[in-house]
């Protein structure tokens, strides 16, 4: 998250910028970033910064894959656990079960940034 927000203020720098009201970052599902954690650890790291009191919204990235053998493209099946809130996708195609291509869901990144200029 560090690295992000570094990133960020680093592309702030190029612009006359007064305040920053929201990012919005695109996550896929398959990095495993917690939404809370990264909540929680923004609010911590935009402390002092032109980020502080920005909201930050967080867009989900689907998983798609495509399959080396039928072509399918599409989404994957995922096995449920007994605890609601955890999936395991399972990366092989859900018609033919041959090896895929991720094609989605890896993103870990800024899609946008709305600011108040001076």
């Amino acid at each position: 998250m560090s690295d992000l927000i570094s990133a960020i203020i680093k592309k702030l720098e190029e612009y006359s910028v007064e305040a920053v009201e929201e990012v919005t970052l695109v996550i896929g599902d398959l990095t495993n970033l917690g939404e809370e954690q990264m909540e929680f650890a923004y609010e911590i790291m935009t402390r002092e910064t032109k980020l502080e009191g920005s909201k930050l919204t967080i867009e989900h990235e689907k998983i798609n894959v495509r399959c080396k053998s039928c072509g399918y493209s599409g989404g994957v099946e995922e096995i449920k656990s007994d605890c609601t809130c955890h999936s395991v996708p399972i990366l092989s195609c859900p018609k033919c079960k041959g090896d895929v291509i991720v094609t989605a869901g890896q993103s870990c990144m800024v899609k946008n940034i709305r600011i108040v200029e001076t």
